[in-house]
């Protein structure tokens, strides 16, 4: 794990920065194929292919933080089979084939066959349309990057594959295209950190939950990261050793970012105390140092301890440390919840925040579902400011001290629930909605008002039916279709929930 950090610049409103982990970069291979015939043919063709691929490759580099891996021109059979263990060499998390004029599919058959990596089929015609009057047949293979996609594409069914994602467009000026390359990177880093990541896990879900249960192997088998089995004395052991010289910023650092509004409606919420604001400051400095020590990426986690004892204390204040570390990049997920754990990892490996959420009570009279849960939450995607409280007691679980309280901002939404299935599988449940700003109840936890098509009754039937968890990770924008090509990459079932 990379623990360095870039600013990152939250909604205006908060008028704060934090600090985001920098991530390892992804590393995606491009090659281009053509036709060696038409080179010998017509005269300065060849080169202008090669500055149609020079061209596609600085639209990769300049719209993401990628590692790019130029493996040239592919023009026949034989330099598709000495392509073949290049790509399987170069550590690759996604593979654009730059279709770059029409190619006979044996310059990509032995490819498909043999690289189980992610590869899409890129045909960027570089004229919008052909001059009719003055066109030729050097013209017409100049732009001729869709003539292969069929036979690519039966090629890839006749190799026992599935036909490869596919970006149609333009080379220039093309919005919707230049949007499809930026979206398979943020999916090649989603890949390339599911594969190298180390979740920590401390503790177990809460014994009566059953959806929640998962075996740590089969999430490697799935999904590639390492689950790393952690104690509680290991925080517990940073807390107690934790200076005062190390509490008192990481107390203003608290306070530059929440606000801390007087209690409201709630009888169990105050406001913020001193002493609950201390215990979350030495938590933090002793988290920060755990996640160090153990060179961890995300972390699930439920622990109790006996009555009046650190290990209660501290296990039950990780909320404020962790919602600021879930803002920084470090999804925390609490409840132990290894799935939505993942999910999260994946909303904000794609950008999109990625926050720990369940169902709350419905508005009739409005027709929304409020959307939120206690404990950890990415303030990076907060609608304004957040809060804290002091709670008397965390409903449902031991312990007391500081909540964490704030909607998620206005526009559209992304839900993902990662459930496993009667036959040990993953299935991905995954919804689009929307945010709107509006009264949430005040009781040091997050609550978004969720509005959902058709209506609310019609789609949390429709949600329940495909058997989620009870929890998900709640991300900003519309994103389903993304996500549900990381499942298809994962060979996961899902399905997303029609509006």
């Amino acid at each position: 794990m990379n623990n360095n950090t870039e600013a990152q610049v939250l909604p205006e409103e908060n008028k704060i920065t934090i600090q985001h982990r920098q991530r390892n970069k992804a590393r995606i291979g491009v090659f281009g194929v053509g036709y060696f015939k038409y080179w010998a043919q017509f005269d300065g063709l060849l080169d202008q292919l090669l500055q149609k691929q020079e061209v596609f490759l600085d639209k990769i580099r300049a719209g993401s933080d990628v590692e790019v891996v130029d493996f040239g021109l592919v023009d026949d059979a034989t330099k598709a089979y000495e392509l073949v263990p290049k790509l399987k060499g170069a550590n690759l998390d996604l593979i654009f084939c730059d279709m770059l004029t029409y190619a006979t599919s044996s310059t990509f058959g032995i490819i498909i066959k043999s690289i189980d990596t992610p590869i899409v089929l890129v045909a960027l015609q570089p004229d919008k349309a052909l001059d009719y009057a003055k066109a030729s047949t050097y013209l017409q293979l100049y732009n001729d990057d869709i003539c292969s996609l069929p036979e690519f594409a039966g090629v890839a069914v006749r190799m026992g594959k599935k036909v490869p994602e596919m970006i149609i467009g333009t080379l220039h000026d093309d919005a919707a295209a230049e949007a499809e390359i930026q979206e398979f990177c943020r999916i090649a880093a989603v890949l390339h950190d599911l594969k190298t990541a180390r979740i920590g896990h401390i503790g177990h879900p809460i014994e009566a939950m059953l959806d929640m249960h998962s075996d740590s192997t089969m999430l490697t088998a799935h999904f590639s990261p390492h689950i790393v089995q952690c104690e509680a004395h290991e925080i517990v052991t940073k807390f107690r050793a934790a200076t005062e010289a190390e509490i008192e910023p990481v107390k203003e650092r608290i306070l530059d970012f929440f606000d801390t509004p007087d209690p409201v409606s709630d009888p169990i919420s105050e406001k913020l105390k001193e002493s609950d604001l201390h215990v979350a400051a030495q938590v933090m400095v002793a988290l920060e140092k755990f996640v160090e020590e153990k060179k961890l990426d995300a972390l699930a986690y439920y622990y109790d301890g006996e009555d009046n004892s650190d290990t209660r204390l501290v296990m039950s204040n990780l909320i404020v440390g962790n919602s600021l570390l879930t803002g920084a990049g470090f999804p925390m997920c609490g409840e132990s919840d290894l799935k939505t754990c993942i999910a999260m990892l994946i909303m904000e490996r794609l950008g999109i925040g990625g926050s720990f959420a369940e169902f709350h009570p419905v508005d009739f009279r409005e027709d929304f579902v409020l959307v939120g849960h206690d404990g950890p939450h990415n303030i990076a995607i907060a609608e304004g400011r957040p809060v804290l409280r002091s709670l008397k007691k965390y409903h449902g679980k031991p312990g007391f001290g500081a909540g964490v309280e704030f909607q998620i901002k206005e526009g559209p939404i992304t839900m993902l629930s990662i459930s496993s299935t009667y036959e040990g599988k993953f299935k991905f449940v995954i919804a689009e909605g929307e945010s709107i700003k509006g009264p949430i109840p005040p009781t040091g936890n997050t609550n978004t008002r969720g509005f959902f098509k058709p209506d609310v009754r019609t789609f949390l039937k429709r949600w329940m039916m495909e058997g989620p968890t009870h929890h998900f990770a709640l991300g900003t924008g519309h994103h389903a279709r993304t996500i549900q090509k990381i499942a298809n990459y994962l060979n996961i079932e899902s399905v997303i929930i029609d509006q």
